[in-house]
């Protein structure tokens, strides 16, 4: 009986090291308040990719690569860009939901993000392709309900709660 318990536990032990680590990717969607820098939205990831164990820490938003009054006229040169870490924990930075990802959604969303990041220039236009229609790509292409016709392009936090309201199995997220 002893022996068959002890069989019974080396084979538990051993299926727990065959088990893959589950995906976890998290995927947050922030935007943040006018203080000294201008209103913008932004992803934040983090997590470990189940596939090869990379951990995933960071962010990105699309931008303008330089703010002037430019901006106001037309196109210009956009980046996407990465946050400081002093930016994102601003109180002015706010989290609105998140989304755990499959390693094939962060695979299409990576991609995503290179696209907008080597789009041809000009290629960020305050009306037409800011920081907040890359947030409302990226919605898109993780399945989320979005408004292409809202009315909050310039206001990243009155979009992102449009998209809740749009999603209502969305949980807001908090720091």
């Amino acid at each position: 009986m002893a022996l068959f318990r002890l069989l019974q536990l080396a084979l538990l032990c051993l299926s727990l090291l065959a088990v893959p680590a589950k995906a976890d990717v998290l995927v947050t969607f922030w935007s943040h308040s006018r203080d000294q820098n201008y209103p913008h939205a932004f992803l934040v990831m983090q997590g470990r990719i189940d596939a090869t164990g990379e951990v995933v820490d960071s962010n990105v938003g699309f931008t303008a690569h330089s703010i002037s009054p430019m901006v106001l006229l037309g196109s210009v040169r956009g980046e996407t860009e990465r946050l400081s870490a002093g930016y994102v924990a601003r109180p002015a930075s706010q989290p609105h939901f998140a989304l755990r990802l499959t390693d094939a959604q962060y695979a299409r969303l990576q991609a995503f993000i290179a696209q907008w990041g080597n789009a041809p220039q000009p290629n960020y236009n305050l009306r037409r392709r800011n920081c907040v229609h890359f947030i409302m790509e990226a919605a898109a292409l993780l399945g989320l309900n979005v408004n292409r016709a809202s009315s909050h392009f310039r206001e990243p936090s009155a979009f992102l709660e449009e998209v809740m309201r749009l999603n209502p199995q969305l949980t807001r997220a908090t720091r």
